[in-house]
């Protein structure tokens, strides 16, 4: 008799990157013959992004309604979510864990090992976007995710760089380094138009969109910039210069990305990047601010900027755009170096750790991701 399918219990918001690094390992992990329930918090998911939920075969999907660790008003709000956690984990008899907000293991006491992924944090935030110390609100949520961490059997990032930086943070050991992956949405090959394209939460400080929004004064051709310019929380962001295409799905933006020539970004945070990958396997060539995660992702297949200097990056951009010659050849590197980030290789890393917590259930029954 075949022995039973292992059970992921895996959390997620619908806010940003997280929610299709999510469905990316979500179908990866059913691919390869788990079951997964996936778990929402904060603002519920539109109505595209339960369509993509709803298309992972063998995936349960639960919107909580509950807040997220970083909007909660106060400590017992994110206890009251790891309650939530703990009790759907031992009703959907979990085999293992996987919080994409780590701050969801304070309380302890789980049926089953828990993987922390740290996406993102406020103290990680703070050091590379702002100067002096963390206002009270960051500082007990910091205080609760370090919690968290403490709790958690494994801890996974989705670069080295950023796993470094965590370690610094909390002053613990460096989480595994998984690269996230993403598979290429399948665009009909465009004409590329005369412009910059920039993605991603746009109204997140850490994504310096007002350095390329500066930058746009200074080139020939739109930068277009897709994204929110309101967060949840009440930040925001006006552009100028730059144009504002919004929120777009993602096939929107597949679309936008195989006719636009020039990604940047000129982001002082960023623990990964999605939407540079994303414009990488476009074919984009990558203007990028010069922080570690970069450097460590894409050294070799893009050109560098201090993410301070809105000159630089409108200099950098119109030597590309003056130079086809020069674009093309970086378009092209960043579409072989985005073959390194895909989602069969980002699966393969996770269930390496679910193998190690939970080896009885994550051997023999789960097969190789199909490419």
């Amino acid at each position: 008799m075949a022995p039973p399918q292992p059970r992921v219990l895996m959390t997620a918001d619908a806010v940003g990157g997280v929610w299709t690094y999510a469905l990316d390992l979500a179908r990866g992990l059913t691919t390869a013959g788990a079951s997964v329930t996936l778990v929402a918090f904060g603002p519920s998911p539109r109505p595209d992004q339960i369509g993509q939920a709803n298309s992972v075969e063998g995936l349960s999907f639960v919107d909580t309604g509950m807040p997220l660790d970083w909007m909660a008003a106060e400590p017992a709000e994110i206890l009251e979510c790891s309650a939530v956690v703990r009790g759907l984990a031992r009703a959907s008899r979990a085999d293992i864990i996987h919080l994409n907000s780590p701050a969801l293991a304070a309380l302890g006491g789980f049926s089953a090992p828990v993987v922390g992924a740290c996406h993102s944090c406020l103290a990680t935030w703070w050091a590379a976007v702002r100067e002096g110390l963390m206002p009270a609100d960051f500082r007990w949520r910091t205080q609760t995710l370090w919690q968290g961490l403490l709790a958690c059997n494994a801890l996974v990032a989705p670069s080295r760089a950023f796993a470094e930086a965590t370690a610094r943070a909390y002053e613990l050991p460096a989480p595994f380094a998984v690269h996230n992956g993403r598979r290429a949405t399948s665009v009909a090959p465009q004409p590329c138009e005369p412009m910059v394209f920039t993605s991603g939460r746009l109204w997140d400080a850490g994504k310096n969109v007002v350095a390329l929004d500066r930058a746009a004064a200074d080139i020939s051709v739109p930068l277009f910039a897709a994204g929110p310019l309101v967060g949840p929380n009440g930040e925001q962001v006006t552009l100028c210069q730059a144009q504002s295409l919004g929120r777009l799905t993602s096939d929107e933006i597949a679309a936008w990305l195989s006719r636009a020539p020039i990604f940047a970004s000129a982001a002082l945070y960023e623990p990964f990047g999605l939407g540079v990958l994303e414009a990488a396997q476009a074919g984009c060539a990558l203007v990028l601010s010069d922080i570690p995660t970069f450097r460590e992702l894409w050294d070799g297949a893009a050109v560098f900027v201090d993410p301070r200097d809105s000159a630089g990056f409108a200099r950098a951009i119109e030597d590309l755009l003056a130079d086809p010659a020069q674009a093309a050849p970086l378009g092209a590197q960043a579409r072989a170096r985005a073959g390194r980030y895909t989602v069969e290789a980002m699966c393969a890393g996770v269930l390496d750790i679910y193998r190690h917590l939970a080896p009885e259930r994550f051997a023999a029954p789960l097969q190789e991701v199909a490419a």
